[in-house]
């Protein structure tokens, strides 16, 4: 009898310990959004979302699926970051480099290349560059689940982000330009000004490819990038004119409001549209799994592809230019890295100081890299077109904009990766004690700013 019972206790025991274990295993696979997961997509066969997350219960550093067991067995955190990139991805910075060396060759080299590159004229922009910003932007908007918008403005966290980013973009980063470009450029006023116009260009599609890299929330991004894209349409001119004409005092400032707004629509309407028509038709005629499963994985390649042949454009467009003023080209480069590194690593220790104190559930990781790349990046295709229209192309001001990608591509891209590492790194929820006591009312606010 004696053995019988101890038996049967022990397997009960065993029964109890196998249930813990997979309550805790399903616990440990969350969907990649809180306020956005459904409940039939599994790490067991499930249909992946368009990223492909598992979110870290505590907060943290989300995994790949297709790269989660690997990354585990990892004991290098190099390695570790290393495996959660695509192969595109991991040779995205030599693809960079490449294609700004290639863009300077051909404007110096093959003047009569770079000049057929430049055929065309929309609106003081060349026809290839407008080709190339545009179908860079179109398969990330692609991405973003507008079906679910209704849904995700329900959610408070969806709420405070906004709300955080609007202070980050439209506040503190264009007055941070100011003070670094009068800091480093006070005898240069045309760079100068081209500078200033960088900063208070906000966050636009480039900013989703280093939040994919980075591993964070890719809806959150893409409506941040929405929403301050359709507030250029009415604050980049009058913000303009008030930091160049008013504060810089520099008084042959001409910038229209309607040449910014007719900006924005090209580069912002034209894709926004296409990736929306796409989305709903792509869904309604193959299906939800067919879209995740064999249309992304081939369309959604086209934004890089189309951002090495924007860079390459660029360059190619102002060869002679920056070779000829390498003096003043590398004294810009001052305040732009400057504005990179101060803005995102502010950004991301403000939402990892949040998210300590408040918990996980609003902040996290995935929030801290959202607003440290949408903060810290900038849409250098609008104040790229604005100042070649305005001032025309080969102005200082066009050339200072220009070096934009030039600092943002590479900066951004290394943060990416130092976002995954430090985040490992970091403790991104309350304690265990705090969450304990507070959930039994016995800590309260005072206590948990502490």
């Amino acid at each position: 009898m004696a053995t019988n019972t101890n038996m049967s206790s022990s397997t009960m025991h065993s029964q109890q310990a196998t249930q813990a274990e997979s309550h805790q295993q399903a616990q440990s696979l969350p969907l990649r959004s809180e306020s956005m997961a459904s409940t039939t997509d599994t790490a067991a066969g499930g249909v992946p979302d368009e990223d492909g997350l598992i979110l870290d219960p505590k907060g943290g550093v989300p995994e790949l699926r297709s790269a989660l067991q690997d990354a585990r067995d990892s004991t290098g955190a190099a390695r570790n970051i290393l495996l959660s990139l695509g192969w595109l991805d991991r040779l995205l910075s030599l693809f960079i480099i490449i294609a700004m060396i290639l863009g300077v060759i051909i404007g110096e080299f093959a003047p009569n290349a770079a000049k057929d590159l430049n055929k065309g004229n929309f609106r003081g922009v060349s026809a290839s560059l407008v080709v190339g910003l545009i179908v860079m932007m179109w398969p990330i908007l692609t991405k973003v689940q507008y079906e679910r918008l209704p849904q995700m403005f329900t959610t408070k966290r969806l709420w405070y982000q906004l709300a955080m980013s609007l202070v980050l973009n439209w506040v503190i980063g264009p007055f941070l330009m100011l003070a670094l470009s009068w800091a480093t450029l006070p005898d240069l006023d045309d760079y100068r000004v081209g500078v200033i116009m960088v900063g208070l260009a906000r966050c636009i599609a480039m900013v989703m490819i280093w939040n994919k890299i980075a591993r964070g929330d890719s809806n959150t991004c893409a409506i941040i990038v929405i929403v301050n894209s359709a507030l250029q349409i009415l604050l980049y001119a009058p913000m303009a004119v008030f930091f160049i004409n008013v504060i810089s005092k520099d008084e042959q400032f001409g910038l229209g409001y309607s040449d910014v707004a007719i900006a924005v629509a090209i580069y912002l309407g034209i894709p926004l549209a296409a990736g929306v028509l796409t989305r709903f038709l792509v869904l309604g005629l193959f299906g939800r799994d067919f879209f995740h499963r064999k249309f992304l994985p081939y369309f959604g390649p086209l934004s890089l592809i189309a951002l090495l042949y924007t860079i390459i454009i660029i360059f190619a467009e102002q060869a002679q230019h920056i070779l000829d003023n390498l003096g003043p080209v590398f004294r810009t480069f001052v305040p732009l890295v400057l504005y990179f590194a101060l803005m995102w690593t502010g950004s991301f220790v403000l939402i990892w100081w949040f998210s300590v104190r408040y918990g996980k559930t609003e902040w996290g990781y995935q929030m801290a890299v959202v607003q440290a790349f949408t903060a810290g990046s900038n849409n250098f295709e609008l104040a790229i077109a604005v100042c070649v229209a305005v001032f025309g192309v080969g102005s200082d001001q066009a050339l200072a904009a220009t070096i934009g990608p030039l600092v943002e591509v590479p900066v951004l891209l290394v943060l990416s990766w130092v976002a995954m590492f430090v985040g490992r790194r970091l403790r991104w929820d309350r304690s265990l004690e705090q969450r304990q006591q507070a959930k039994s009312g016995q800590l309260d606010q005072a206590d948990l700013e502490k």
